[in-house]
């Protein structure tokens, strides 16, 4: 699946929600879908989380 075909089944799920469910329900998609993102992209390799959790040990 590439990117184009996973933002428009984004955008449809959060339409739908926005529609059926009311803002609430908009809010509770749109933070799933981020972190789904997150998920996946970590898993897929493409996001480095030790970079994070490394930054304030550089400063001493």
């Amino acid at each position: 699946m590439n990117s184009t075909t996973l933002g428009l089944l984004t955008g449809l799920a959060l339409g739908f929600a926005g529609a059926f469910g009311g803002f609430t329900a908009f809010l509770v998609v749109l933070v799933l879908a981020a972190l789904g993102l997150l998920v996946g992209r970590f898993l897929d390799g493409k996001l480095d989380l030790s970079q994070l959790a490394g930054a304030g040990r550089d400063r001493g």
